[in-house]
């Protein structure tokens, strides 16, 4: 007989404003995810767990001794107080914690075990990058660290391809969860009951492609996220010739024929995008959407873009009145094919 599903029990995925125990982060050093320049991403990356760390703890997977090390010194550099970061010794094969990490649920009444984790498949986005089997192992490696119980559905899944409100509605894309390298065997309906079975949802809302250099084949983390029960911010692109343009207004279509739930329509929230940002003749999936929220700030990618950015940080910190907006010079981390949001992976208190 099949165990009950964390739905069943009464678990569920909060949203990503929900207090934090901690943040949960995997020591970029992977040389090949950022050809040539892995040493420029230090710098940043330090800076952005220095704003995280001023208001929760921040838990960091490393392989050994060696990189615990290395870690240290580059956020002692950036000033970050250590009495705020944890390190685990668990070893990973890329930095991107929002894919290959664990996902908390919680429960509103059980005391006892108010936290579980959901030990999602992870592939590398369609067998894209080997090794992954390091990666892979991670949830059930923090799970065992924090005493979690922890539950394996079976199937290839990653946090950037989902954003959630906290109220049984997650936002996903059909470019990427219905893509034939990750889960071939199952039908959109199927996915869709994976979804709320393990995630404590009821209903999914499905976007269509991602942005133009996004190698994972469409996440939403690049293109719309929740900031709030009933609001959604997008990014959309003005320039009629750029790739994204029809990519993005489609999208923006989409939501706004969409309801929640007990029917209300999104409150839509428009996002620029950045002047493009290429490298060695490379599109860059470069977007303001990929910031993170942390109890004491919402941490956005800049890019050296003197108009854009600023109206990003402008947009956003409209819809968090109750954070402080900190932008970070994202252009060095981007060549890496991700940001703040990718990098990252929240734990609710």
């Amino acid at each position: 007989m099949a165990s009950p599903t964390p739905k069943a029990l009464g678990y569920h995925f909060p949203a990503e404003w929900h207090p934090h125990r901690a943040t949960w982060l995997s020591w970029p050093h992977k040389e090949a995810s950022w050809p040539g320049k892995i040493e420029t991403v230090y710098r940043p990356y330090s800076l952005f767990i220095k704003e995280v760390s001023a208001g929760e703890q921040v838990c960091i997977n490393v392989a050994d001794d060696a990189m615990q090390a290395l870690a240290t010194s580059h956020l002692m550099d950036a000033g970050v107080d250590l009495a705020t970061i944890t390190f685990y010794h668990h070893p990973t094969d890329d930095a991107w914690c929002r894919d290959h990490g664990p996902a908390f649920l919680l429960h509103p009444d059980n005391a006892e075990a108010r936290k579980l984790v959901v030990d999602w498949g992870y592939n590398a986005w369609g067998g894209k990058y080997p090794p992954y089997e390091q990666d892979d192992v991670i949830p059930t490696l923090v799970a065992k660290a924090l005493n979690l119980p922890v539950v394996h559905p079976g199937i290839v899944m990653e946090g950037g391809s989902v954003d959630f409100n906290g109220n049984g509605t997650i936002l996903t894309t059909t470019a990427c969860l219905l893509n034939k390298n990750r889960n071939p065997q199952l039908t959109q309906p199927q996915i869709e009951a994976y979804l709320c079975d393990y995630y404590g949802a009821s209903q999914i809302l499905w976007l269509g492609d991602g942005i133009v250099g996004d190698d994972t084949d469409g996440h939403i983390d690049d293109i719309t996220r929740f900031v709030n029960e009933d609001t959604v911010v997008t990014v959309v692109e003005t320039n009629r010739a750029d790739e994204n343009y029809t990519i993005l207004q489609d999208n923006l279509q989409l939501l706004q024929q969409m309801r929640l739930a007990d029917g209300r329509p999104l409150n839509i929230v428009e996002l620029p995008m950045p002047t493009p940002v290429e490298y060695e003749g490379q599109r860059l999936p470069a977007s303001y959407a990929n910031f993170y929220i942390a109890n004491a700030a919402v941490v956005v990618p800049t890019y050296r873009d003197d108009v854009n950015d600023q109206k990003a940080l402008d947009i956003l910190s409209a819809c968090f009145p109750d954070r402080k907006v900190v932008g970070i010079d994202s252009t060095d981390v981007i060549w890496g094919l991700g940001s703040w949001h990718c990098l990252s992976q929240q734990e609710p208190l």
